[in-house]
């Protein structure tokens, strides 16, 4: 299994497994990242992905909320996209296409016009005071995401985004790690568009 295959098994249908401010939240750093959530309507980057076997690939990620996020990986030939309503993994190498209802993927929530996951996630103690660590309680059999987050006083809400773990359900591990990113600048709709991969034979 590729790294690529790893984080899109891992970001597909499961239980909801991203950081989550508490709607009573008794923890400042729940209500820093729901602020930057709630800041942040489009964003880009550029991503480095890592396996559990030290394979890496990278791509571009863009995001635009309500619902949209595309990441491209270099070469083209893999794209993982929500449009607003599904999550549609495409590998044009082999003609494939598969989607699921976004609001049954980890990204349903994080792409939230308005985000509030009550009460369903944690900050967790990080051996370094610039970052915030958040995931999911309780995620079990389902696999699990946690964001990392830089203290950044000019990024949204005074956080930044710094990249990701995903663990699928067979405990297949893919770090994820973003550079250049940039909010609320121009993103296209057509950014959450693509054309439909041809079958092979």
């Amino acid at each position: 299994m590729t790294s690529i295959t790893s984080l899109a098994r891992a970001l597909l249908p499961m239980a909801i497994l991203v950081a989550a401010p508490a709607a009573a939240a008794d923890s400042p750093e729940l209500a820093r990242l729901k602020a930057h959530l709630t800041a942040v309507q489009t964003m880009t980057a550029n991503f480095t992905q890592t396996d559990a076997k030290g394979r890496t690939d990278r791509g571009t990620l863009q995001l635009k909320r309500p619902g949209r996020i595309r990441f491209e990986y270099s070469g083209g030939d893999l794209l993982l996209v929500a449009d607003g309503s599904k999550l549609s993994f495409i590998d044009y190498q082999v003609g494939q296409k598969s989607s699921w209802p976004l609001s049954r993927t980890p990204l349903g929530p994080l792409l939230s016009g308005s985000p509030d996951f009550n009460g369903k996630a944690e900050i967790l103690p990080s051996a370094d005071s610039r970052v915030v660590v958040a995931r999911a309680k309780n995620a079990g059999q389902y696999g699990q995401l946690t964001l990392a987050f830089l203290r950044n006083p000019s990024a949204p809400g005074g956080l930044q985004m710094y990249g990701w773990t995903a663990i699928d359900p067979q405990g297949h591990r893919t770090t994820v790690k973003l550079s250049d990113v940039r909010y609320n600048v121009a993103v296209p709709e057509s950014a959450f568009t693509f054309p439909e991969p041809k079958k092979r034979r």
